[in-house]
Formats: C-alpha cells, structure tokens, sequence
C-alpha cells in the first residue's frame, strides 16, 4: 500500500475587540452584512493601517506555546492577489520575517495504528488580516460580498510535514483549537470559520525496492475536524489508485490545490498550486518593523496559563485519574477547574482519615472524577445546562463522593442526592438527614430481609441453583427494593449468596 506524508497550514481567527489594522468592530459575523467597515478596511486610498497590539501580543503568546522562537525583528508584507473578497488587490501578511519561527509540540495518539505520540514540528507563525466573505445566492448564480470580515485578524500556523496518519492530523488540531482557548484568543470554533484548516498530502509508495513520493495535494475547504481526517483518507487512497493506473501523478512536478466536497464526500481539482512568488510579495510600506525586546516576550510569557497539556499530565500525576479521564477533563477549562476545586475539598476529607494511603486517595479522586464526567457531566447534558449555571458546587460533589467512599450510601441514592442538588442547591448532608437516606448498615436486618426474599421467589432459587447464576441480580433488587434503596448492594449479594449456598 502507501504511507502518508501530512503538513498543516491553519488560520486561526483572534477575538479581539477591533480588527487588525483598524477601529471597526471585530463582531462583525453577528451584525447586519457590510456594517462594522470603514475606509480602511475597505482599501480606500489614502487610508494608513495601524497593528492592532493586543493581536500581536496574542500571536506572540501563542508562538511561544507553541515552542516558537521569537524573531527579534517582525514585519508585515503585501501579498498580492485578485480576488472579489480582497477590497485592496492585496492582504496585509507576513513573509520571511514571521513573529515565531521553528517550534514543536508533541501530540498523543490514542489507539495510533502507527505511533501513540508524535513530535511536531511549528514552521512558522505569522499574524495577517482575513478577506472579505462571498456569500452564493442559492439559485440566482449570483454572489455577494460581505466585508464584515475584511481585515479580521488571523494567524496562520504552518507545521513540518510530520504528519504520518489522517488521524494525527486531526488530533492535533482538536488540541490546538483547546490551546487557543485556554490562552482565550479565539474561539477557535471549526464550523464557524474561527479555525479553518489547510492539508498538504502527499504519499510514500515502495515500488521495486525503493520509495516514491508521490505530489503534493493540497486541500481546501475543511471545515470539521471529521472533514480534515477524511478529506486526507480520500485524497491519499485517490492518489495511490491514480499512481497504479499510471495516471498523471506519476509524472507531475508541481502542487495542485483541490476543494473538499463533504456532500460527495470528494475531492474537486480546483488550480495549480501557486508559489510564493507569484504573490510578489513585498514589505508594507506604511507599517514599521515590529521590534519584540527581551521584557516584552517575557511580558506575554508570564500570561499564559498552564497549558492543557500540562494539566493533562499534572492529574494523572498528582490525583492518580486516567489519562482518558484527565483528557476530558481538560477538554472544558470549567471542568477543569471545577474537579481541582472539589478534588481540594475532598483532600481535606481524606486527611482527616487515620487509615487513608495513597492508594486510598487516588480511588477516591478517580470516583471523583468519574462523577462529575459521568454523572454530573451527563445530569448537566440532559437538562442543557453547563458547569458555569449548575447549583452543585465543588464542595458539594466533594462531600457526595466522600458519604459514597465511606458506605453511607450507595449510587442510586447519590444520584438522587445529586439531582436535588442541581435543583435546589440543598447540601447533601442536609438531605441525607432530612429525608432518612443514609444507607443501613445493620446486618441483622439486611439478613432478615434476605430471607424474606428467598422465601417469597422459591421459583428463583430454584433457577439459581440450577446454574443460572443472573438471577441472583434480579433477588438483589428485590431485596433493595423492600430496603427503599437503602442497602449496599455488593453486601445484599454477599448475603444472599451466602444464604443460597446452603
């Protein structure tokens, strides 16, 4: 078959409250079409643009996320082109002297049919301004043109092709889309044009003992993340199949652009891939070179937040959950946030035992986290509310878990309790108290209550001791129910089976 070889050119849209060379709004995809503009943004001449400084602070705190180094020396260029969403005839861009250069990060690949984690290489980051928006009448044939967008700012990521896998590439974006918003840049949100991604694919194929790199394809129009990873599938599977019919990739010496047709679930070749220099770039004249000093990185360093990769790994270490649940976790920074803070007041419980180890504490944390992704995470999803407008709070949720690890009561009570506890914000101690739900304890009548059960389905205790060992589930639940759900039910079935064994 063939190997991938996979490179990356992604533009991520800053949410900044102004655009990038001027004053108009940059809200401009939630007003009215061709009303945040001014003669700026529209190209008129005459008019002299100005850097927006919170975006390059931005870009900045973003490269060195990113591992980049910082050029000391940064300016902006004229990329020029002709298109009906370019109000200039050019974009305001940058060249051969990005903000960062040569950084890496290192993705993880869960279940990676080729490696579980891979190195990345960072090219470049690059601050720009995005056109204008061609809306398509539907029917018409007719196109038209909203500038709300012109002149948003953007920054372009480009990575080394050390992509080997579709599934690489689309991880890496879900984590880079996360890290945008933990440095709470951009929203970062695929489906909106927030992010949009271009793929550069090309294959490997060993063919009489030696391999062959194929052209490169490159893809436009991704707009998922489940587009980009099938978007590359078809291209690479489409570029292997045309290499065996001897088609024209055998031959092909340059790089051509094609569109993703997600209704088709295909490829469209749309041009020949232009080079750099058929743009004819060349510095903007009315924008001095940025100068970034030793205090002004360190500045922006001291502002980014831990990295969710960091917190990632922080977790697993420090609270003994699992890589699968810490991911999670992190994929929301009010998740996040919210198991740290319970996770502090159920430390607070667990230090107070005489008896509690590390072991102890880490299966505690893991309950923790499994409540409040599981059951909390999906009490919340069933009533579409969010983390932020719960009325379970952190010390709540801690002490729930702390009353489920100390026996007194089970799962089904606690997720009684939890209900409640969205709805009125009642503490669980206090309707544990008021509504008699602490789990029994007293053997004698846990056993008691046994018998009566073994005695009323005689037919069941036949079919048990006949082999069919499920049926002990369905005598548990008799016996719950007659406890009103009080009972622990791994001490229901010890008994049982205990009783039953004679």
């Amino acid at each position: 078959m063939f190997t991938y070889t996979i490179g990356l050119e992604i533009h991520i849209q800053l949410k900044t409250k102004s655009k990038m060379f001027c004053r108009c709004s940059n809200d401009g995809e939630n007003q009215p079409p061709n009303t945040t503009i001014c003669p700026i943004c529209m190209g008129h001449p005459g008019t002299m643009p100005v850097v927006n400084d919170e975006a390059v602070k931005w870009g900045v705190k973003m490269a060195r996320a990113l591992n980049c180094t910082i050029n000391e020396e940064s300016k902006f260029d004229r990329k020029n082109y002709f298109y009906p969403d370019l109000p200039k005839g050019y974009q305001i861009s940058q060249y051969d002297k990005p903000v960062g250069i040569k950084g890496s990060v290192d993705v993880l690949i869960p279940d990676g049919a080729h490696r579980t984690s891979a190195h990345i290489g960072i090219t470049r980051l690059h601050l720009e301004e995005d056109a204008a928006k061609l809306i398509h009448a539907p029917g018409s044939g007719a196109s038209l043109v909203d500038f709300n967008r012109s002149s948003t700012p953007l920054m372009e990521i480009v990575t080394e092709p050390d992509f080997v896998s579709p599934i690489e590439a689309k991880i890496f974006l879900q984590d880079l889309r996360l890290l945008a918003r933990y440095l709470d840049v951009s929203y970062a949100d695929m489906e909106k044009g927030h992010m949009r991604c271009d793929a550069n694919v090309s294959i490997n194929i060993t063919e009489n003992g030696s391999t062959i790199q194929s052209p490169i394809s490159e893809i436009k129009n991704l707009n998922s993340f489940k587009a980009v990873e099938r978007a590359l599938e078809y291209e690479g599977t489409r570029l292997y199949e045309e290499w065996q019919a001897n088609g024209e990739v055998r031959t092909r010496k340059y790089k051509i652009t094609v569109g993703w047709d997600d209704a088709k679930q295909a490829t469209i070749l749309q041009r020949w891939k232009e080079e750099a220099h058929d743009y004819r770039y060349f510095p903007e004249p009315d924008l001095p070179p940025l100068h970034f000093t030793r205090e002004y990185i360190l500045q922006a360093e001291s502002e980014i937040p831990e990295l969710p990769r960091d917190k990632r790994d922080r977790f697993c270490r420090e609270y003994g959950i699992s890589n699968d649940d810490a991911r999670i976790l992190i994929e929301d920074k009010e998740y996040a946030s919210f198991f740290e803070q319970s996770a502090s007041e159920l430390d607070e419980w667990l230090c107070s035992m005489d008896s509690c180890d590390d072991a102890f504490k880490a299966k505690t944390y893991r309950l923790l986290a499994g409540w409040i992704i599981n059951k909390l995470g999906g009490l919340l999803a069933s009533r579409s509310k969010s983390i932020e407008n719960t009325r379970v709070t952190p010390a709540h949720i801690a002490q729930l878990v702390a009353l489920i690890s100390e026996g007194k009561i089970n799962s089904t009570t606690a997720q009684k309790v939890l209900e409640a506890m969205d709805e009125s914000g009642v503490s669980p101690t206090q309707m544990i108290e008021e509504q008699g739900l602490e789990q029994i304890e007293d053997a004698d009548l846990i056993m008691s209550v046994c018998h009566k059960i073994i005695d009323e389905n005689p037919d069941a205790v036949t079919n048990f001791k006949n082999g069919k060992i499920t049926v002990i589930m369905f005598l548990v639940g008799q016996v719950m129910k007659e406890l009103k759900g009080k009972g622990n039910p791994e001490t229901v079935k010890l008994q049982l089976e205990q009783l039953l064994a004679h």
